[in-house]
């Protein structure tokens, strides 16, 4: 009877897909050119070149994909190529409303004329600075109100003259002590002192009193128009003011008026300047007028504050549309903010203290953001869906944000032309599909990025061209064309499929970083592959923990695995463990145990609530098998019980299924199975050995127990036949295989799994095991 279980494996040349160097159009990156599109990303490329060419409102776009497969960056990459033939934006800015500053205007001008703009401003006050107070110290203005002073007193002095004409006559003096007028009687023609006063009679003294009251009322009458004069005198000083602040003014404003001749929005906020400019200079920068003097710094600062544009964003002329990543999506982020400032204990607000959001910034371009973070920000989802639906930026606080007891703005909205992209996940996008009616009404455009794509030698091309340009653009030294050859096995390795290459683009480029580590400390001038050898070795390293220590309990017997002689009933699986990122394979003892009984096949894993949904499905499948096959003709009357040793978390997946189900023939039929080999694999209900997944990391970790014991060429492992072209072992692993230490058998049904493990031809395991399913049926029938 031939041993089946010395049947040749699969050759070493199956078991992983090699980049032949010589095969490589190049020697290094260095005669590469770059490259600026999507790596394999066809499909993806094409909906977001659908979506940037659709203009009409909801076509924006949701990137789908799984994160690492380079969305962001391929996305910002693609758009900024896009943006840089379009046209530049508008610029724009807030400026003061001086009728209502609480609803300031929204200011469009052409590309940098809006930086132009405010560097006018800040020159015209300058300029009004170096103007004013020094045009109040004009000589021809000073004369001017002089002579409109000394009118007032003229009349002042006129009126006390006739008042000085009249004491005469009637022998009294008048003196003057400023504003301050003092009558004296006259003896001997000259003014009477106190002592003189005392001596005259009383008559005289009356006689006095009586001519000083009419002389007083005769004063009174002639300046009853004095406040008349006073105003006459206020306005025509005030009209000086005007005209002179008028002319001083007109020179300064001249030139900008002829500048922006063509632009009407801009010569209104100028008129309103002239306007408003007059009664602004009066009252801070003439420092005679009463007001308490400014420092220089604190003036311009005022000055600013009222005619200076709020610029919020600018554009060069030829910067083309612009391309924003928000990535911190929250309300102010995305749409600006309004801050407040404390003035002797109130918050007072103005429209300098306006500040752009993201949306502002990529106003006339491109906006991108992750739906994660968006979603996670509270009130920023039902914003940015109104945004996008009336077209219009609003600049608000959130009633929940708004400072309690303090003014706020309203400016003017600013129309919106921007295309969002929504970086996501398949899970997040289909939940908003589900839950959120207007989600397709605003996105309309789906580019999903692929998890891998082809590898062929256009794609092997373009690989090496992105790694040349995501090296360079981080200062790396070129790389070499082995080393290329191996991230290119490194990426197919992520993809699990020989004919296939990750999508996964950011874990080449975190590989290529660490091998650039590695050159630096060697002072090599180039990465070449022993670089990323040691790069992936240093990795292994660090995130081998968990694996090493599981591997020393099962080297010590803690965790019960054979890996040389035969048992019955007892088999070895193989698992995959995932912790945060790290991932390895883990051989697991899998027994199980026959009798007669009508229970059927119990998994024990399910019976304790470790067992999840699809590894019980894996067991009900292999319970319809068993059936099937063996017992067509009569019922099948057994108790079976299948678990999987020492493992005490959760169970999910259908993988171990094979495994399962060859302990179970195994105690059936009493044929020991070889303990050397490990099986993983999924079957149907006829036998057919299905594909699985994470098939390298689980051989190499049987490979590791088995090599850590002495390989004695007697060990392997079975695998489906469906994931040859998986298969992209480490090389040591390859090694061994090629020096026959280890063999790698791939299947496609259970028999041929069955004559493996057992040696033995399946038929004959096969009769067996009905023999003893009829013997258990007919025992059945006997019991009363």
């Amino acid at each position: 009877m031939p041993n089946f279980r010395q049947i040749p494996g699969l050759a070493p040349e199956d078991l992983k897909m090699r980049v032949r160097v010589e095969n490589l159009p190049f020697a290094t990156t260095e005669d590469l050119e770059p490259f600026r599109g999507m790596l394999g990303q066809t499909r993806a490329q094409t909906a977001i070149a659908f979506g940037v060419a659709m203009q009409r409102p909801g076509y924006n776009i949701y990137v789908m994909g799984e994160a690492g497969t380079g969305r962001l960056s391929l996305v910002t990459q693609y758009l900024k190529a896009r943006a840089r033939e379009q046209p530049a934006p508008n610029d724009w800015a807030y400026i003061n409303n001086f009728d209502d500053p609480r609803k300031p205007f929204a200011l469009q001008l052409p590309p940098q004329q809006g930086k132009s703009l405010l560097a006018d401003i800040e020159t015209l006050v300058d300029n009004l600075l170096a103007t004013f107070p020094a045009t109040f110290e004009n000589p021809a203005y000073q004369r001017r109100k002089t002579a409109i002073d000394r009118e007032v007193k003229q009349r002042y002095d006129e009126a006390l003259d006739k008042v000085e004409r009249r004491a005469k006559d009637l022998r009294i003096a008048l003196f003057r002590d400023g504003d301050t007028v003092v009558f004296s009687p006259l003896i001997n023609g000259k003014p009477a002192d106190e002592d003189d006063f005392a001596t005259l009679p009383d008559a005289e003294k009356t006689r006095f009193h009586n001519h000083v009251r009419e002389l007083e009322n005769y004063l009174d009458e002639l300046l009853s128009e004095m406040p008349q004069w006073k105003r006459e005198s206020i306005n025509r000083l005030r009209e000086l003011d005007k005209s002179t602040i008028d002319e001083a003014i007109e020179p300064l404003l001249a030139g900008l008026q002829q500048k922006y001749a063509d632009q009407p929005t801009v010569l209104q906020y100028l008129a309103d300047i002239r306007r408003s400019l007059p009664r602004f200079v009066a009252e801070h920068l003439t420092e005679d007028r009463g007001h308490e003097p400014h420092e220089e710094a604190a003036k311009r600062a005022i000055l600013m504050a009222q005619f200076a544009p709020r610029l919020l964003v600018s554009h060069g002329p030829d910067a083309g549309a612009p391309v924003i990543y928000e990535a911190n999506p929250n309300h102010p982020n995305l749409f600006g903010r309004l801050e407040y400032v404390n003035e002797q204990g109130t918050l007072t607000t103005h429209y300098q203290l306006i500040y752009p959001g993201a949306m502002h910034l990529a106003n006339g371009g491109y906006l991108i953001v992750e739906a994660e973070k968006v979603l996670a920000e509270p009130r920023v989802w039902p914003t940015l869906k109104r945004t996008l639906k009336t077209r219009q930026l609003r600049i608000e606080l959130p009633r929940e944000d708004q400072p309690p007891v303090a003014p706020t703005l309203d400016p003017d909205v600013i129309p919106l032309s921007v295309k969002l992209v929504l970086i996501g996940s398949r899970e997040l996008y289909y939940f908003l599909q589900a839950m959120d009616p207007e989600f397709n009404e605003l996105f309309r455009v789906l580019a999903e990025f692929d998890d891998d794509f082809p590898l062929t030698s256009a794609s092997l091309l373009d690989f090496a061209r992105l790694v040349k340009t995501h090296a360079e653009a981080d200062g790396f030294k070129p790389l070499t064309a082995d080393a290329v050859a191996r991230l290119i096995e490194f990426s197919s390795r992520q993809a699990e499929h020989q004919e296939r290459l990750s999508a996964r683009v950011h874990d080449v480029f975190e590989l290529v970083a660490e091998a650039e580590q590695f050159r630096a400390l060697e002072g090599a001038e180039m990465i070449s592959e022993r670089h990323v050898q040691k790069a992936l070795a240093a990795k292994e390293e660090r995130l081998g923990r968990l694996s090493r220590v599981l591997l020393e309990d099962m080297l010590n017997d803690t965790i019960l695995i054979d890996t040389d002689g035969d048992a019955v009933g007892r088999i070895n699986g193989l698992t995959i463990l995932e912790i945060g990122d790290v991932r390895f394979g883990m051989p697991a003892r899998i027994t199980a145990t026959v009798y007669p009984g009508s229970r059927g096949v119990v998994d024990v894993e399910r019976e304790v609530e470790l067992g999840q949904a699809i590894h019980s499905k894996g067991i009900m499948i292999l319970a319809g098998y068993l059936g099937h096959k063996y017992a067509s003709e009569f019922p099948l009357a057994v108790s079976a019980n299948i678990a999987l040793e020492q493992s005490y978390g959760y169970v999910d997946g259908d993988s171990a299924a094979l495994a399962e189900l060859c302990a179970l023939i195994s105690a059936l039929t009493g044929i020991p199975l070889a303990q050397g080999f490990a099986v993983t694999g999924s079957i149907n209900q006829y036998g057919e050995v299905q594909t699985v997944g994470g098939v390298n990391e689980k051989i190499e970790g049987f490979f590791r127990l088995c090599e850590a014991r002495g390989l004695s060429g007697r060990q392997g492992v079975i695998i489906p036949k469906a994931n040859v072209r998986n298969l992209m072992l480490k090389d040591d692993v390859v090694e061994a295989v090629r020096r026959r230490e280890f063999v790698i058998h791939a299947v496609s049904s259970v028999d041929q799994t069955v004559e493996l493990l057992t040696g033995q031809k399946a038929d004959d395991v096969n009769r067996l095991a009905v023999a003893k399913l009829q013997q258990m049926a007919k025992h059945a029938e006997r019991k009363p």
